[in-house]
């Protein structure tokens, strides 16, 4: 749905992909729905656990146009999460309106790869045959202060425990600013809780105890495990808050709302305000909904709140890609039908003008044959003067691309010879000037060769002897000061000889 427009549906239906339970709603009330059906006339809402999503913040330039928005964020966000480029994810993003700086803006970027709408939300889709909404869960918490929930503008942290996930989100002056996935969902909170009594129990047995019995079980051994294992929760949550107010640059944090889905559980608050050392509160909210007594998840009736909002009230992230069926008139289908009956109607309604325009055709057909005659003297007319010019064109072509070729012949060997002139080393002229140098270090030269190879490497080769090898390594220290420019010097060994008393060694001279 755009923001300017708003379609009214008389129901929605809440669906948690993750469970697969669904709520349906009517005006103010929800009840569970086991088996809910297609309709045209419900907007169907669904949300993504923080695990179903990568979320990131990025800063881009304020020079870039609305219209690039989309563009530059995506591909900082391929390059910054190293992505697959290989696969197309879907990409959504809200600005982050209060962390702009005088250069960039900032938006808060979510990531979703196509396979988990696919897999997760199958069995919704199958059920309901459409999805209208499917939004990031820490989203949904934007209703609560739209709804003066909560109507300061402090900074507020959520934490929520789902079977399948939990959470945690903080909001500042009442807009989203980060999200992340705990590692203790109920599910997780079973296993470990297992571990440590060293018994199995029912994952609803678990469930069951916190929400009737809470921190306060009357089982000792329970107790003391249940207070041993949020001790373990408490310490993730806390490190995270700690990269949270370093990465966001957050003060202090003023209030923690927390709850699960298995419902309130007794002192969960009070654990919490003692070990964070913050004001804690309930994740249990009064939406206004009748729910004849049931008990309802939190996150369904945000969801419920979340669709009652007007569109501009509501963060632009939908990720649903399972769209309604258009309205028959602009399905491809119901077009040729429409088109069909039009045409059928048409026919049984006036048949005379189907037999005047027949007469017209015929009579605007034998008016063009009489036009045709005309055109085709002239085609075949002009065709004989194309034809001509391009004989005499492609006559012109050989004739010039046989003075090119003969050009190109004297060009390259003019090259050569201009080549051979002044990029061809005299090597008498070399050799006298290495010879005054060798001289200049009292060092004799024994040999001399010179070598070209293929790839056009010009190289001199020197053997040398000398009574000592301070003179060899002095002349081969001045060689490299005054002609390395011209030349790449290698001296690979300087060895003795006994029976002459003097030093050999082999220095090449590249030509560079």
């Amino acid at each position: 749905m755009s923001k300017s427009k708003q379609q009214a549906y008389s129901t929605i239906v809440s669906a948690n992909p993750y469970k697969e339970d669904y709520y349906s709603g009517t005006f103010n009330s929800i009840s569970s729905v086991s088996s809910p059906s297609f309709s045209k006339e419900q907007f169907t809402v669904s949300f993504l656990n923080t695990k179903g999503f990568i979320t990131t913040l990025i800063g881009i330039s304020k020079n870039i146009p609305d219209d690039d928005v989309y563009d530059a964020l995506e591909n900082k966000v391929y390059e910054e999460l190293a992505l697959d480029m290989a696969v197309e994810y879907h990409i959504k993003y809200i600005e982050a309106i209060r962390r702009t700086t005088e250069g960039d803006r900032f938006f808060h970027v979510f990531v979703v790869d196509p396979l988990t709408l696919e897999q997760e939300f199958a069995k919704v889709v199958n059920q309901l045959k459409y999805i209208d909404q499917i939004i990031p869960v820490p989203l949904l918490l934007k209703s609560l202060y739209v709804k003066d929930l909560i109507d300061s503008s402090d900074v507020h942290c959520f934490i929520y425990f789902q079977e399948n996930d939990a959470f945690f989100c903080i909001y500042n002056e009442q807009e989203f600013i980060y999200a992340k996935s705990l590692k203790f969902s109920l599910k997780q909170m079973h296993e470990r809780f297992c571990e440590l009594i060293g018994e199995q129990i029912e994952l609803q047995t678990f469930e069951t105890m916190l929400a009737e019995e809470g921190l306060n079980t009357s089982n000792p051994d329970y107790q003391k495990n249940l207070i041993k294992l949020f001790g373990e929760i408490f310490l993730h949550i806390s490190d995270i808050m700690t990269y949270a107010k370093r990465a966001y640059e957050i003060k202090k944090f003023d209030e923690i709302f927390i709850g699960t889905g298995a419902g309130s559980v007794l002192g969960l608050d009070e654990y919490a305000q003692t070990y964070l050392g913050l004001k804690t509160t309930p994740f249990d909210f009064n939406y206004g909904f009748n729910t004849n007594g049931s008990s309802v998840d939190q996150i369904h009736q945000l969801m419920h709140l979340y669709s009652r909002l007007d569109a501009q009230e509501r963060y632009d992230c939908n990720f649903t890609i399972f769209h309604r069926p258009p309205p028959f008139a602009k399905r491809d289908s119901g077009k040729l039908i429409l088109v069909t009956a039009a045409s059928l109607a048409a026919a049984l309604l006036y048949p005379g003008v189907y037999w005047g325009l027949s007469y017209v055709e015929e009579f605007h057909h034998a008016v063009l044959s009489k036009e045709y005659e005309q055109v085709h003297i002239d085609k075949m007319t002009r065709e004989a003067t194309i034809n001509l010019k391009l004989a005499n064109k492609n006559a012109a072509q050989s004739l010039l691309d046989e003075q090119k070729m003969a050009y190109k012949q004297k060009q390259d060997t003019l090259s050569k010879i201009h080549e051979k002139k002044v990029n061809y080393p005299m090597k008498a002229k070399i050799m006298a000037d290495f010879t005054r140098n060798f001289n200049q270090y009292r060092v004799q030269l024994k040999t001399i060769s010179y070598t070209e190879e293929v790839n056009a490497t010009k190289t001199f080769t020197f053997g040398l002897v000398s009574s000592s090898t301070q003179d060899i390594t002095a002349l081969l220290k001045h060689l490299t000061d005054i002609k390395r420019d011209q030349y790449d010097f290698n001296l690979e060994l300087i060895s003795y000889n006994e029976d002459q008393k003097s030093y050999l060694s082999e220095l090449k001279a590249v030509i560079k």
